[in-house]
């Protein structure tokens, strides 16, 4: 009985479990940004395409160049398509591509510190305004509309709404309890609004040419 109670005392100590940090998130919004990381690449990787196509070959037409509002072209060309030099597109390409390497590590498990969540949250806001800016541009100054870049701009949306909806419900970014209920219950709500009035700025801005 003694050589057995001076095992048990000698046994060593059973480790704590260890501290997890970071915050995860559900299947949902990793595939949502998974997807719409996938659909921004691919309106970016064709608008890359079709603006290389363009530089080699002015009398180059676009597949999206439908007719005079529809016109991929004319946005290709203008000076908004290239606003740090470059296509903006090429700078999509690599952005989408971060976004969809965070989803999937989501997937695998993967739990992001706070301030990485607030980076995210920030990037997809900057990528929001920067699409909404876009979006002006092309509606009343060059006066034409791009498919893709439409694409673009509703993923980038969705992702932004998403995401912001993820950071308030964590806890991750301060909120009034409404605010919160309110993604917690109705997180569709503000991403259908948003494109519905996307949708509706389309229509009327070329109220004419729609119902000609």
């Amino acid at each position: 009985m003694a050589v057995i109670r001076d095992a048990h005392r000698a046994a060593p100590a059973p480790a704590p479990p260890a501290v997890v940090r970071g915050t995860g998130a559900g299947r949902a919004l990793a595939w949502i940004l998974v997807v719409t990381g996938a659909a921004g690449i691919l309106a970016a990787w064709v608008i890359t395409l079709d603006k290389f196509l363009l530089l080699e070959d002015p009398d180059f037409t676009p597949g999206c160049s439908l007719n005079p509002v529809v016109s991929c072209g004319s946005v290709m060309q203008s000076e908004q398509a290239s606003v740090f030099g470059f296509p903006n597109p090429m700078l999509g390409l690599v952005a989408y591509g971060m976004v969809v390497a965070i989803g999937v590590g989501l997937l695998a498990g993967a739990r992001y510190g706070r301030g990485y969540w607030l980076g995210l949250h920030a990037g997809t806001l900057l990528g929001v305004a920067f699409c909404t800016w876009l979006m002006q541009q092309a509606l009343y100054v060059i006066g034409a509309l791009c498919l893709w870049c439409a694409l673009a701009w509703v993923a980038t949306l969705v992702m932004f709404w998403s995401v912001t909806a993820h950071t308030v419900r964590q806890g991750l970014l301060p909120a009034p309890s409404g605010v919160r209920r309110l993604f917690g219950e109705f997180a569709w709500v503000p991403p259908v609004l948003h494109t519905g009035v996307i949708g509706m700025l389309v229509l009327t801005r070329w109220w004419d040419f729609w119902t000609g």
